[in-house]
């Protein structure tokens, strides 16, 4: 989601070129994990929407397995990408820009994950999707702890210190607990009631914070250097929505762990469930309102950049993540608080996620039927 054109010397080959063919993985960086993370919220998006149309179900289903088959042929191309192409891996793996996205793949795994819970039991039988989402819940949590220690850490060690660079991809490596807060929410029903059922919660509040507390420091940055050093690249306006994404996400954790509170806090810890469940109603009216401000902000910078030359590249993937966040935000806040206009939001939010979806996901099989999104941009 990051130009890569002076990452590593290199000689560019036309397309439709043998040696073209040859070297497609050369450039599968982390950021093409962003597609899964995209598709996989649209399935999850609409398994939760408050308005379920005949077929709705269906087409989650046929996008969840989409999802999934992505993850797997990206799993597999990274894997080559690091084992044909390790020096270039290494300068993505250092690049002040594109290592950021490194919490891209935790994201798809978590995202899938979720979907096998949600959508997983008709096509795979209950006891399997349960196994594929624990595995990936996991697989996505440990791996999106380590990012968001590694990242940070890499940056502080770094020689360059330049606050002006702040961009909205530092936040990637850090959202990740976020989505393993909120995708951890569904496997409580499934745990064993007492400590174990416990444990799961307190560790999703725990994820929650890390992530609600790195992410507003790294969003108070990046809004500053917006303001003092003015916008990023063109082509990187999109990533402007990442920010979208983590207050889409805060909403969605608060308002699924408020809401499943009451089957972990019983008895004597009712009182507990209350306050988490109106804790989730009322942090989400608060980020809700600066979530509105961001997207029109998002929104306005987007028309800019979209006038300033703004082309296809795999930053449009930005476009559907954040979205379909503020969808399952709104989706879970509207039924924890019970307001109808709030599911009415989420309707309307969906339906801007389907379009930038399709569209995007468009514009990326085309770019991969002429090769041109193989090629660094």
């Amino acid at each position: 989601m990051a130009s890569t054109v002076d990452l590593v010397p290199q000689r560019r080959t036309r397309v439709g070129h043998p040696e073209a063919e040859v070297r497609i993985l050369e450039h599968i960086t982390p950021n093409w994990f962003a597609s899964v993370m995209g598709t996989g919220i649209v399935a999850n998006a609409t398994a939760t929407l408050p308005l379920q149309l005949t077929g709705l179900r269906v087409f989650a289903t046929v996008v969840w397995l989409i999802a999934s088959v992505a993850l797997s042929a990206l799993a597999v191309a990274f894997a080559a990408h690091w084992v044909m192409h390790r020096g270039h891996a290494r300068a993505y793996a250092t690049h002040p820009v594109v290592s950021q996205f490194y919490g891209a793949p935790p994201m798809a795994m978590l995202t899938v994950g979720a979907g096998a819970i949600t959508l997983g039991p008709a096509t795979l039988g209950p006891n399997a999707a349960l196994w594929v989402g624990v595995v990936f819940w996991i697989s996505g949590t440990l791996t999106g702890l380590a990012t968001s220690l590694w990242i940070p850490y890499r940056m502080i060690t770094a020689h360059d210190h330049d606050m002006s660079k702040a961009l909205p991809a530092w936040l990637m490596p850090v959202v990740p607990p976020m989505v393993s807060a909120s995708t951890g929410a569904l496997l409580l029903d499934h745990v064993a009631a007492g400590q174990p059922r416990l444990t799961l919660i307190a560790a999703c509040y725990a994820l929650f914070g890390l992530t609600l507390f790195l992410g507003l420091i790294t969003m108070t940055m990046i809004y500053s250097r917006l303001v003092h050093s003015g916008m990023p690249a063109v082509q990187a306006a999109p990533t402007v929505w990442i920010m979208l994404g983590m207050i889409g996400q805060s909403i969605t954790a608060t308002n699924l762990l408020g809401t499943r509170a009451a089957t972990v806090f019983v008895g004597a810890q009712a009182a507990t469930a209350t306050g988490l469940h109106i804790f989730g109603i009322v942090y989400g009216f608060a980020m809700g309102g600066f979530g509105v401000m961001v997207f029109g902000l998002a929104v306005m910078l987007t028309v800019h950049a979209a006038r300033h030359g703004l082309s296809f590249s795999l930053t449009w993937w930005s476009f559907t993540f954040p979205v379909g966040t503020c969808v399952t935000g709104a989706t879970a806040l509207g039924t924890a608080a019970g307001i109808t206009i709030i599911h009415t939001l989420a309707i309307g939010l969906y339906a801007l996620l389907v379009t930038a979806w399709a569209t995007v996901a468009v514009h990326t099989v085309r770019g991969m039927i002429s090769r041109n999104v193989f090629l660094p941009a």
